[in-house]
């Protein structure tokens, strides 16, 4: 099987150990209409540190079967809401922080 890699949006994970559920979408052009339609699939992917959160935007890549239907490894996570809402809290206390007056002493 040739290399190949897609971009997808984790849909699905915590269910099994080490398993996410990547969901790739594309569009194709119907032959008849011409209209534009967006046709998606569902992949099985290794997530051996558990890392993947639902929602994160990530790169996997193909390899050798790891299971009945787990043919995807990680590659990379492109975009994360969890850590970006973690990033933006903490600079948002730190704003706080640095606006208190100075205490009395």
């Amino acid at each position: 099987m040739p290399p190949m890699s897609f971009t997808g949006i984790v849909t699905k994970v915590g269910c099994m150990n080490k398993t996410a559920t990547v969901t790739v979408s594309r569009w194709a052009v119907h032959k008849t209409t011409g209209k534009r339609l967006q046709r998606s699939k569902k992949f099985l992917t290794h997530d051996e540190n558990n890392q993947l959160r639902l929602e994160d935007l990530v790169l996997i890549r193909n390899c050798r079967p790891l299971s009945a239907r787990k043919r995807f490894m990680l590659e990379k996570i492109l975009k994360s809401p969890e850590t970006e809402r973690a990033v933006v809290h903490a600079k948002q206390a730190e704003e706080k922080v640095a606006a208190l007056p100075l205490s009395l002493t």
